[in-house]
């Protein structure tokens, strides 16, 4: 029954995705804050997001966790729960795009769901997902989830974590 549900959320979003983003914008005092459903694009060409870019700088991906992206990147999806208002998603979120452009993971095998302080979307994702901290990252192969990586993974290798759910380690 998780399976089917977990399938179900991957199809949602992907139509929501493909349709039309959908996202409430506000803010806390000068920040601007996401919540809901939104697009790379929308933190890679919004200046109120210049951490997006900032963090990108001097980064080199793990080319052990690009390989394992390389060969199973196809049959792989990820969910991705964070806060433009979260500092470990600020540092880590840019990353995680460089890691999947190196790998050649596109962006609609992604789908990133912004939430607020509360940890509330749009809908009721984030409790439907157990979502405790940000980011998460959730790999999903086939519709099921495989494995997620929180905000820094158990031992701060978050990149090396999302390689060993890959493989199966």
């Amino acid at each position: 029954m998780k399976h089917l549900f977990l399938i179900a959320i991957i199809i949602g979003v992907g139509i929501l995705s493909k349709a039309q983003t959908e996202y409430e914008v506000s803010s806390d005092g000068p920040n601007k804050l996401l919540k809901g459903l939104i697009s790379r694009d929308m933190l890679e060409n919004d200046t109120s997001f210049r951490w997006f870019h900032h963090n990108q700088q001097g980064y080199t991906p793990n080319p052990a966790t690009v390989a394992v992206l390389k060969a199973k990147g196809p049959q792989l999806q990820f969910m991705v729960f964070g806060g433009t208002w979260c500092e470990d998603t600020q540092n880590l979120l840019p990353k995680f795009y460089l890691l999947l452009d190196a790998a050649s993971i596109t962006n609609d095998q992604v789908s990133v769901i912004m939430v607020d302080r509360h940890k509330k979307a749009i809908g009721h994702l984030p409790e439907d997902m157990h979502l405790v901290s940000t980011p998460t990252f959730i790999i999903l192969k086939g519709g099921k989830e495989i494995g997620r990586v929180v905000e820094y993974g158990k031992n701060g290798q978050w990149e090396k974590e999302i390689g060993d759910i890959v493989t199966g380690s």
